[in-house]
């Protein structure tokens, strides 16, 4: 599932390319005809993310609210002022990087949609399509604020390096009996963190995915806030998810190898980059989950 920096990045390509813009909404598909008529001919004004959900404001004062769950993806394209990934989504499609884009050259207009393209937004100078999404609905601005209301802090929040986020995320954290490998999954305590971050920051922070977030003492709180903070704006810098500092990688080189970006994530069975011990791995709340039984022990 794209986690939180990858939602970020769409609310930023979706400023740069289309804000300001009128765009065309429709549904290639079908499924989402009533929804593109009410927003179509209206002026893109904002795009904005929390956590995994992602904002698009219209002039007529309508948001688009869209998830993309396990397997949603947009796919863009446009002329030579189109500047930004052609792909960005489901890790299962793209994987944990986008795709770039060839800077428009050739282009004649949006392409015959393929697939079940959901919805399709089209300006002067380019369109994106989006497939397969979990959620894709025109909401109020009276829902969308319901919807954050539900949600906690998000980590790539304007004020998320203050102590605001801080406190909010451990407050939450350690109001819970729940193994902190399930919390930090729970969107209502931590806004944007996937699989991915989970498995990392908690073996960064050498803190055993079963301890219970009631048991997490404020300073470590703390810490993986912080962490978490740093890691993700660097993944919304760099389109993927690097989590190694360059000392624990066999290659040094530039860009990081897939096979370098990860302490224990999919690394089941692999020795552990900082003790050798074997990773381990094993399910969570549904979703495989991996850390090093040593530098995690609880």
């Amino acid at each position: 599932m794209p986690e939180g920096h990858s939602i970020h990045r769409l609310a930023r390509q979706f400023t740069s390319v289309f804000g300001g813009a009128r765009l065309a909404v429709s549904s290639p598909q079908g499924r989402f005809a009533a929804g593109a008529a009410r927003l179509d001919g209206h002026v893109l004004e904002a795009a904005e993310a929390h956590g995994k959900q992602l904002f698009l404001h219209f002039s007529n004062d309508l948001y688009l609210r869209i998830h993309l769950g396990l397997y949603g993806a947009f796919d863009f394209g446009g002329d030579e002022t189109f500047a930004g990934a052609s792909t960005i989504g489901a890790p299962r499609r793209v994987g944990e990087r986008e795709v770039a884009g060839d800077g428009g050259a050739g282009y004649a207009g949006p392409p015959e949609p393929k697939g079940a393209v959901r919805v399709r937004l089209v300006s002067d100078h380019g369109w994106a399509d989006l497939r397969g999404p979990t959620a894709c609905e025109v909401v109020t601005d009276a829902e969308r604020a319901k919807v954050l209301a539900r949600l906690g802090p998000d980590p790539l929040a304007d004020e998320a390096d203050g102590s605001e986020g801080a406190a909010e995320f451990t407050r939450r954290l350690r109001s819970k009996g729940s193994p902190i490998g399930l919390l930090l999954m729970n969107q209502e305590v931590l806004a944007g963190v996937g699989n991915v971050y989970r498995a990392e920051v908690l073996f960064r922070a050498r803190i055993s995915p079963w301890r219970l977030g009631r048991s997490v003492d404020e300073a470590d709180a703390a810490a993986l806030w912080d962490d978490i903070v740093h890691l993700m704006n660097d993944g919304v810098r760099q389109g993927r998810i690097i989590t190694t500092e360059p000392q624990d990688r066999e290659d040094a080189g530039e860009p990081v190898p897939p096979s370098e970006a990860h302490y224990v994530y999919k690394r089941t069975g692999l020795p552990c980059r900082r003790c050798g011990t074997a990773v381990a791995g094993t399910e969570m709340g549904a979703r495989n989950l991996f850390w090093c039984p040593a530098c995690q022990a609880d």
